[in-house]
């Protein structure tokens, strides 16, 4: 079985549950995913079970997981996790965060072109972004949405490519409703997923499948996912070797029905209304290391 590498940048550690659920997400997450390879500097950012070797390699054969460390990750994951978060406030933290992840997995994509520009008063070399090659945009309807409403700020030039697929809440397994795939991608095409919850692993997988079938190679094909769970990276990692996965968070576990736990909820409900969102105030109240979100 592949093993997924996951990869924290330097920076501050997002804020999850409390102590005792993140030592149990942490002992399931170990146990469903296995060891993982590191690079050096976040070893001490970790707990142990986590960290490589010191020189092992991170393998391309390997998918790997990167979950940006930055504060704002974290406090937009907040907003959303809050219940009493209306519908806007919820779409806009998943908005944000699409961006900072967008942000994160494009870094790598966007080949430059050194050129001259005139200001006001000289000439400047400069380096611009080179928009002849787009990047091949795939949101999974309809919540995949929802992640690049802010998409068009961090990437210069794209194309969108809608997928829809909804999943069977019996048998947990996926069904499509609206195919705009292009017939073909070209080996060496870039491809960038959007889909909000990665749970069980079958939605994402299905359509990754329709995209490798279509000539896209892993290797050249990320997914953003605001939070993502052990039994789904275990099996895309097992069907899709070098891909990369950009994720707000990896809670612990699923719960009898297939939903991330603590997670969100539905994330395509929620953007569309939270009926119990109150039109209150939110109130923070520190407690330890977390924060208790709840409506005064």
């Amino acid at each position: 079985m592949n093993r997924v590498a996951a990869r924290r940048a330097t920076g501050a550690p997002s804020q999850t549950t409390q102590g005792s659920a993140r030592a149990l997400g942490r002992s399931r997450i170990r146990s469903s995913i296995g060891s993982s390879f590191l690079a050096p500097r976040l070893r001490a950012r970790l707990p142990a079970p986590f960290a490589a070797a010191e020189g092992s390699p991170l393998q391309s054969s390997q998918m790997l997981v990167i979950v940006p460390p930055h504060p704002l990750v974290g406090h937009w994951i907040a907003v959303a996790r809050n219940k009493y978060s209306p519908s806007p406030m919820f779409r806009n933290a998943l908005a944000e965060l699409g961006r900072i992840l967008i942000y994160e997995a494009v870094r790598e994509w966007l080949p430059v072109v050194e050129a001259q520009i005139e200001t006001p008063l000289a000439l400047a070399d400069v380096a611009v972004v080179d928009t002849e090659k787009p990047i091949k945009v795939i949101p999974i309807l309809r919540a995949g949405l929802v992640l690049l409403e802010n998409a068009a700020t961090v990437l210069p030039a794209s194309e969108t490519y809608h997928l829809g697929l909804v999943r069977d809440e019996e048998t947990l397994l996926p069904s499509e409703y609206l195919n705009k795939l292009p017939e073909s991608f070209a080996p060496d095409d870039k491809v960038l997923v959007s889909d909000p919850m990665l749970a069980t692993g079958g939605t994402l997988a299905h359509a990754l499948q329709l995209i490798v079938d279509r000539g896209a190679r892993p290797e050249n094909i990320r997914v953003i996912c605001a939070l993502a769970a052990p039994p789904g990276l275990t099996k895309i990692s097992e069907k899709f070797p070098g891909l990369r996965i950009y994720a707000g968070i990896i809670d612990p576990e699923l719960n009898d029905v297939g939903f991330i736990v603590p997670g969100v909820g539905d994330a395509g409900e929620e953007a569309s209304e939270r009926s119990h969102a109150a039109k209150r105030p939110i109130q923070v109240l520190p407690r330890r290391d977390t924060y208790m979100m709840t409506h005064s």
